[in-house]
């Protein structure tokens, strides 16, 4: 599913962002990547979502290797993945129903598809009574449910949550990650940028540790099970203690699907249906 092998990224000011990164996330797990501000996290989904390439070694997702990819197919690649943003990225001009259709609408998808599928995705998240409503219109958790929505209308293989609880309530942040926690059970593999310890201690899932460019820990499910404390665990405790809420955030990684989504949106003629 995602498999970094010996992966080194130095941009090209010197700043050497990640250092002999070697990860295997199967399908299926459900997978938290935590880490402070600079210590790689960005550079690490943006290699995966193929915005950037390493200097060394190899990233595989999906069964591509991004390093091969010509620029044509990056798009079609990243359509086997879904995004959830923190600030929720919706279309302040379209209603609830067309923020999720609009994923959909994209990639060419029919009026009987598009009609059948956001129901049902809406459905899945709680929305099914609020189609017709504007982002304007909702709170916080009810954004990002949108926005889960989205990422989930074309049935992706792969979901990246980046820091997905960071600007909704400690409710409905418990919220957002039972609904992840439902669709990991589905098949769907989950990965979860975020720098909140107590979602990380209360759902006991994989965590991987970065810090200063390096995997520091890597703590499996099992593992985060169990009462006492493993060395991983220490590791991850400290590291999630340390980080702060007002730390600068680093550069966006996403901002690339939204670019495809737009291009996407303006060949197909920018038909609203």
């Amino acid at each position: 599913m995602i498999e970094f092998r010996g992966v080194h990224k130095t941009y090209d000011n010197g700043t050497k962002a990640l250092r002999d990164v070697n990860i295997n996330i199967e399908k299926g797990e459900f997978v938290f990547i935590v880490g402070s501000s600079g210590a790689g996290k960005s550079t690490f989904l943006k290699l995966i979502m193929r915005e950037e390439v390493p200097n060394a070694g190899e990233v595989i997702v999906n069964g591509y290797k991004l390093s091969k990819l010509k620029r044509r197919e990056i798009p079609y690649f990243r359509r086997t993945m879904g995004i959830v943003f923190q600030d929720f990225r919706l279309i302040p001009t379209m209603n609830v129903f067309d923020n999720v259709a609009f994923a959909m609408r994209v990639t060419g998808a029919s009026k009987r598809e598009v009609r059948k599928r956001v129901p049902y995705i809406l459905g899945l998240v709680g929305l099914q009574n609020k189609a017709r409503c504007f982002p304007q219109e909702l709170s916080g958790g009810e954004q990002q449910r949108v926005s889960l929505a989205r990422a989930l209308v074309n049935n992706p293989s792969l979901i990246i949550a980046d820091e997905p609880t960071g600007n909704i309530d400690p409710e409905m942040s418990y919220e957002i990650m039972e609904l992840l926690t439902e669709i990991n059970r589905r098949g769907t593999t989950i990965l979860v940028v975020t720098h909140e310890h107590d979602l990380v201690q209360a759902f006991k899932r994989r965590v991987i540790v970065i810090d200063g460019g390096t995997v520091v820990s890597d703590v499996p499910q099992e593992d985060n099970a169990e009462t006492p404390p493993t060395a991983g665990s220490d590791v991850v405790s400290d590291v999630l203690d340390t980080i702060q809420e007002t730390a600068a955030p680093e550069t966006d990684p996403v901002d690339a699907v939204l670019a495809d989504f737009a291009s996407d949106y303006k060949a197909n003629g920018g038909d609203a249906q």
